[in-house]
């Protein structure tokens, strides 16, 4: 945890807060904090400051807190990724928070399988909480946005070529397409498939909804994986 990160509900006055959960816990036991020390504090979705150790008992600590901060820039990005498998998506959740990923969308594809969708993983609160933990990570304060998207056809055909508008619209695939651009500055639309890919048609699908089919190699990389070689490559 490199930000100590603070909900609306800590605060016991407009710069006091009182934790006794599990930031409270890492304090005591990562942090080895006492009265009077200092710790690096973001509001969620707000400022960035720091936090003076006020009072420490053995179930909570009170700590006086500024902002003065902003959070680090997000990326000029959408990204639109096939649910991946159960398993993935809470150390997908926060590496799309860690990367400053500002918006995600979640869409089905052939080869999601139906039982991926009821992963308690896409619960709202688990959802949020993986975010919060890959923002602690990067040191930010704001969420991403996450929408779910379970009927891919009438996204791509109906929605997505308004998102698209005006960025550079990719979609990751393999095969004989051009290689992934480097260092974009401009804002980008990425789609990236399951880890079997995308099916011919669903390719066809993005292409006409604005997205440019690339590749980044012969390997086939794991959902996160490529997640990170993307956007590192992109950006």
């Amino acid at each position: 945890m490199n930000l100590l990160l603070l909900e609306e509900a800590d605060f016991v006055s407009a710069d006091r807060v009182v934790l006794a959960d599990r930031r409270f816990t890492h304090m005591q036991e990562i942090h080895g904090v006492a009265v009077g020390d200092t710790l690096r504090v973001g509001r969620i979705g707000g400022l960035m400051g720091q936090a003076t150790v006020m009072r420490l008992e053995q179930h909570e600590a009170e700590l006086q807190v500024a902002f003065d901060q902003q959070p680090p820039a997000k990326l000029p990005l959408t990204l639109v990724l096939a649910v991946p498998r159960p398993k993935m998506l809470r150390r997908l959740f926060q590496t799309i928070a860690t990367l400053g990923v500002p918006r995600l969308i979640l869409v089905n594809s052939y080869k999601v399988e139906k039982s991926f969708w009821q992963t308690p993983f896409l619960n709202p609160e688990n959802v949020r909480e993986n975010l919060i933990l890959g923002l602690e990570q990067a040191r930010d304060t704001v969420l991403p946005e996450v929408i779910i998207e379970k009927r891919f056809k009438p996204f791509v055909e109906d929605r997505l070529p308004a998102i698209a508008q005006g960025s550079l619209g990719l979609v990751a695939h393999p095969g004989a397409y051009p290689a992934c651009p480097r260092g974009i500055e401009g804002p980008v639309t990425l789609a990236i498939g399951p880890e079997g890919g995308w099916i011919p048609y669903e390719v066809d699908l993005l292409a006409k909804a604005g997205l440019a089919p690339v590749q980044l190699g012969d390997r086939i990389l794991r959902v996160e994986t490529a997640v990170t070689a993307l956007l590192s490559r992109i950006f």
